[in-house]
């Protein structure tokens, strides 16, 4: 079978080119560590000038347009695009996330700007109201918002000397804004006679209520409170984009090029005109400036970074480059060098060097470039144009050799032959134009056979055929160089391919997810050597596949950077390199290839910051390349908890069906009856597809779910008491670590988690508006004031609750797959870790959010399905429980051993003082020491140790256990078949309640004479309840199918019961052993009765819409009721043994 596992070999970011200039402004700074910070694409970029050296922030999912630094210079608040927008607040000196800030805009976040002691954010939103925002950013807490102006706002300060004044300004307005207290009020500046009413783009706060802004005509407008007070005109001969506060004054930077320095008062104090010195160029536009002492940064619309020393200000220095505005798609690298030239649609052809990250040539063309493709000795340089021409150049000067003109659409894809003497050209036209390089580019074949624009094409080694891709999804073979169809598959197998870059193709096919849209996929390229792929696709992915992948939805890595679509994908010559470039972000990355055997040490142990962890992170969970799983697990992760119709859809259907019915006359209804029903007891307890959720309370009764019912058990009198908040069933629990409070989450449209005390059976607190389907896991934190839920939506989200303000502290994506247990860190409040289908993932909280990083299983352990955790005595350890029956030991992130504990998953953990129980689903309980070196002992859970005061029988020997808990000297454990189980340290068990297990139950038949029920269940037992103060089960049978009915004979011996194959047996109502049974249909039988005085007859009524009479005495059916239409529901007998 082919590999489907993700490669082991990895990419790391080494360098981005480029600067996003464009659309954004004053987003360029010098840190404390005299690097300089800026962003481009997705991606936050700390640039280390003296060493040439980048670190990469890569906590955003979509492009960054804001960027503001905290007074301390050393953290960086950036905010970006996209329908939930959020703001990373980060270090840039390790580069790590410190804190996240969501849920209050939406769009992007235009602006942000941090108050003079650095505690406060604010930030301005890209939504119609332009929404201002004010954040205690450490704590990830909004503390007022308001609307903006109904126009784009462009910048935003604090002043420095009012801690509660704040100022911003936009298209044709400024406003003054107070906060007190949580109401944000703002006020409109008026520019009276003073000067023209015009857009303002940036401002700066000085002392006094001056305020210093810059227009768009050029001048700077001083204001004093919210008057205009004077203008200086001039200052720039075009819009002013930029301006920077420092204790030397300021700087600012406008659309004509130009740096202004201001002293402290707002005198000149000298201009630098960047056009007019060697690196410039006419309608270069500054949009963010930067000053630090003796130094000044300046960034261009199109994408240039210059560092200015104020002492040779003739001389700037351009420290970064990268493409201007428009899309980038063309990308090839040398044949012989570590070399790479990109062409734009900024008509710009540019050649970088990869080994010193520099830009070493650029030339501007007439037209847009779309691809490049270098010849195989690299001296010349094929160009192919928007306008349906190509060029080609000599690499040496970058002179022209030949510009031709065959077709009138984009040329989207060329190549060189391997050999050197041909050129493909491939045009959205539709046709491959072959030319002969020795002839000066003459045209001598064609290969026309693609019904759509041409997309990808490769060479054969022997540069004797050419495959193409297209539009239409084809992938068709052509004769070199004449352009002849070839069809004969014999033929096309033997072909050896030079390059791969196609994504159509066996060899290719695991690229595609299961179920996708063929053009998702833009670019791919093929490493032979290390057999991996890399892919650039539409969601800003740049992934690593086996090469070749056989198979659909293969595994793969996956790095995160680009923000829109990757256009393409490039290995360097000597594939120590890949590139990627950016479609809609013009940026070129540049990634280090680190092959399988070096990854070990290195790179495990720190895998780049960023949020989302970039080593593949959905990848790893489609099942494929696993044993098979455990069949409970396999189960347990198919459930479906969506519901038909939700409680709350209840009231609204009732009333439908009222306006629907209401044209009938209806009869008066009668009064209700004066007796009324109380729930006494409840038999069952839910196993089946939930963990965790048995404890003691401190009192020593018993708490667990089931149905829609919390049941606190009382040992001692065997009763129970109930708490019924709920209105649909339950399914996680979680006991207070203090007080005898419990937490218990539900299923539900917007599912609800009840904490409530278990004394009083009263609710204390009702969280509610962050789960969709339910509730699947709950934890509280060590000192109980917080609570941790995890849901059961696509993205399985984990919300920190403060639970008893009822308030959310922080909100995160949890894992693509099911997250089965969330258990928070008692030795750090803002921990926690999370396990599930193939993951274990450590969460540390981050103001609003959580970053989390994933375990490092290295070469101690395979990537499992985690069913269980624990944390341990000692401060850094967990311990998970895995699928395979072994426990995993970690040590931070890092797996250290792992220690075999039980046959098959284990499904239970609990922490002791000194060590640890667990439970697994071979049915025995096992007491470890702290660090699972000894098993001290174990417990088998079978019939023949149970003690003479259980209230019930065990199903089966060695149960499935899914959760244990210890107290009051006893391990009490629930399993999966709905058991609740007490095990005395010395040995004895003790049954305490019981039911049926997964399935429906709705056979349900009381004794004619005595207190006792049988009930019948699709989990394909016959069970027998005796309803005295005993409350306990008497007799149990497994069916060899489920059955949905069951009726006692009128003397109470006799036992029949309808199974949901069409099948029915009578069985004696002591022993449960068969009397006689019959097959007589093939739908399920829904009723069954006995007729009432001698039950000499008994009706089966099936779904096959028969009613079948079997004598009793002579075991034969005597007759069959036809008629319905449909299937029967309900039978009756009437009191002369006839039926109705």
């Amino acid at each position: 079978m082919a590999d489907r596992t993700a490669p082991r070999c990895q990419l790391r970011l080494e360098w981005v080119y480029g600067y996003r200039g464009h659309q954004c402004r004053n987003n360029l700074y010098y840190t404390a560590g005299k690097e300089v910070v800026y962003f481009v694409a997705g991606v936050g970029v700390v640039y280390n000038t003296r060493e040439h050296s980048q670190k990469f922030f890569l906590g955003h999912n979509d492009d960054i347009i804001s960027l503001a630094v905290h007074p301390d210079k050393t953290l960086v608040a950036t905010g970006q695009v996209g329908k939930d927008p959020y703001i990373c607040i980060w270090d840039s000196y390790r580069v790590q996330t410190v804190s996240v800030l969501k849920d209050a805009h939406t769009h992007g976040v235009a602006c942000l700007a941090f108050d003079s002691d650095g505690q406060r954010l604010a930030s301005v939103g890209l939504d119609a109201k332009n929404t201002v925002c004010i954040w205690d950013w450490k704590r990830g807490k909004l503390l007022a918002t308001a609307t903006g102006h109904s126009d784009r706002i462009f910048d935003i300060s604090w002043d420095q000397y009012q801690p509660n004044r704040i100022v911003s300004c936009g298209v044709k307005h400024i406003k003054f804004w107070t906060l007190c207290g949580n109401a944000l009020t703002a006020k409109r500046g008026i520019f009276g006679k003073t000067g023209d009413l015009q857009t303002i783009l940036c401002l700066a706060c000085a002392k006094e209520d001056i305020t210093y802004s810059g227009a768009l005509n050029g001048d700077i407008y001083v204001w004093k409170g919210l008057n205009l007070v004077r203008t200086i005109q001039g200052a720039h001969s075009a819009g002013i984009f930029s301006m920077y506060a420092c204790e030397e004054g300021f700087a600012t930077g406008g659309r004509d090029g130009c740096i202004r320095l201001w002293d402290t008062d707002f005198k000149p104090i000298t201009k630098i005109d960047l056009r007019e010195t060697e690196q410039g160029y006419k309608g270069l536009s500054i949009r963010s400036v930067c000053w630090k002492a003796d130094r000044l940064l300046a960034g261009t619309q199109d994408s240039e970074i210059f560092e200015v020393l104020v002492r040779e200000r003739d001389k700037p220095m351009l420290i970064m480059q990268g493409h201007c505005e428009g899309e980038l798609w063309a990308l090839a690298v040398h044949p012989k060098k570590p070399l790479a030239v990109t062409g734009s649609d900024d008509r710009s052809v540019r050649l970088w060097s990869l080994a010193d990250h520099a830009l070493i040539a650029r030339c501007n063309m007439e037209e847009a470039v779309r691809s490049v493709s270098f010849s195989p000795d690299g001296s010349q340089l094929a160009l192919g144009m928007k306008d349906g021409s190509f060029i080609v150049l000599r690499v040496r000067d970058m002179t022209e050799v030949v510009h031709i003109k065959d077709r009138k659409e984009v040329i989207h894809e060329m190549k060189f032959s391997p050999d050197g003497s041909y050129l493909a050209v491939g045009s959205n036209d539709g046709p491959v134009d072959i030319y002969a390089v020795a002839q000066r580019y003459k045209k001598i074949g064609e290969c026309n056979k693609s019904s759509s624009f041409i997309t990808h094409i490769d060479w054969s080694v022997d540069s004797k055929f050419l495959q193409t891709n297209d539009g239409a999804g084809e992938r068709l073979f052509y004769k070199m160089p004449s352009g002849k169809h070839l069809t004969s598959k014999d033929e096309i197998k033997g072909i050896h391919w030079a390059s791969w870059t196609c994504v159509i193709g066996s060899e290719v096919n695991g690229i595609w997810p299961k179920y996708t849209n063929i053009t998702d996929v833009n670019s791919v390229d093929g490493n032979y050597n290390s057999s991996v792929l890399v892919t650039g696709d539409d969601f800003g992915l740049v992934k690593l596949f086996r090469f070749p992948c056989l198979k659909k939805g293969a595994k793969f890595r996956k790095y995160v950077g680009h923000s829109a679509h990757v256009t393409n994908v490039r290995w360097s010559h000597d594939f120590q390199w890949v590139l990627s470039t950016g479609g809609a972000d013009h940026s070129v990355f540049q990634w280090r290839f680190i092959p399988e055997g070096i990854t070990n040490g290195i790179l495990e142990t720190s895998p780049q910051e960023g949020g989302v962890d970039s080593y593949s992170e959905e990848s790893d969970s489609d099942l494929s390349d696993v044993p098979e799983l455990d069949s409970d697990i396999e189960q347990e992760a198919q459930i479906n908890y969506d519901r038909q119709v939700y409680k709350e859809d209840l009231p609204q259907l009732k009333q439908q069906s009222k306006e629907k019915n209401y044209s009938v006359p209806f009869l008066k209804r009668e009064r209700a009856p004066e007796d009324s029903l109380k729930l006494q007891f409840i038999h069952g307890y839910r196993g089946y597809d939930c963990r965790n959720n048995l404890f003691y309370t401190q009192a020593g009764e018993v708490v667990y779910h089931i149905a829609a019912v919390a049941v606190v058990y009382n040992r001692q009198q065997h009763t129970q008491r109930l708490y019924l908040g709920h209105d649909d069933d339950i399914l996680s629990l979680s006991i207070h670590p203090v007080k005898d409070y419990v937490a218990t989450g539900q299923v539900g449209r917007d599912a609800a988690i009840h904490v409530w005390d278990t004394q009083t059976l009263k609710c204390l607190s009702l969280l509610k508006g962050q789960h969709q389907r339910g509730v699947c896991a709950l934890d509280f934190s060590a000192d109980g004031k917080c609570l941790a839920s995890v849901g059961l939506d696509d993205n399985h989200a984990i919300v920190f609750w403060d639970w008893k303000k009822g308030e959310k502290l922080a909100t995160t994506r949890g894992h693509k797959d099911k997250i089965f247990v969330v258990k928070c860190n008692p030795h750090h409040v803002d921990k926690l870790v999370t396990v599930g289908m193939k993951h274990i993932k450590f969460w540390q909280q981050t103001g609003g959010g959580f970053t989390s990083k994933r375990g490092t299983f290295g070469t101690t352990g395979k990537l499992e399905t985690m069913m269980s955790v624990s944390y341990g005595r000692i401060e850094d350890l967990v311990f998970s429980g895995a699928a395979t029956g072994d426990i995993y030991i970690w040590k931070d992130t890092l797996l250290l051993k792992t220690v075999k504990a039980h046959d098959g998953p284990v499904f239970a953990m609990h922490a002791l003082d000194k060590g640890f129980v667990t439970g697994g689903k071979d049915g025995i309980v096992a007491l470890w020491d702290d660090m699972f070196e000894r098993c001290l002992k174990t417990y088998a859970i079978k019939r023949a140790a149970l003690s003479a005061s259980s209230k019930g029988l065990l199903l089966e020997d060695n149960p499935s256990i899914r959760a244990i808990s210890l107290g009051h000297g006893h391990i009490l454990v629930g399993t999966k078949n709905g058991e609740i189980l007490e095990i005395d340290k010395s040995g004895p068990m003790t049954l305490l309640v019981q039911g049926h297990m997964e399935g429906e139950v709705w056979g349900l038949a009381a004794h004619p004479l005595l207190p006792v029920c049988a009930t019948v269940s699709d989990d394909k037992t016959l069970r027998i309840w005796e309803l005295s103060s005993q409350h306990r089960m008497l007799a149990v049978r497994k069916l060899k199918k489920g059955g949905r009915c069951c009726a006692f004979s009128p003397d109470g011996k006799a036992l029949a019961v309808g199974l949901n194959d069409g099948s029915f047996l009578v069985v004696n109502a002591d022993t449960v052993e068969d009397m006689v049974s019959f097959h007589h249909r093939k739908e399920m039988i829904s009723d069954i009765k006995f007729s009432r005085e001698s039950g000499k007859y008994l009706a089966v009524a099936s779904h096959d819409n028969f009613v079948d009479i079997y004598n009793v005495l002579t075991s034969k059916r005597v007759g069959i009721c036809k008629g319905a239409s449909s299937y029967i529901t309900h039978i009756d007998w009437d009191s002369r043994d006839r039926e109705d």
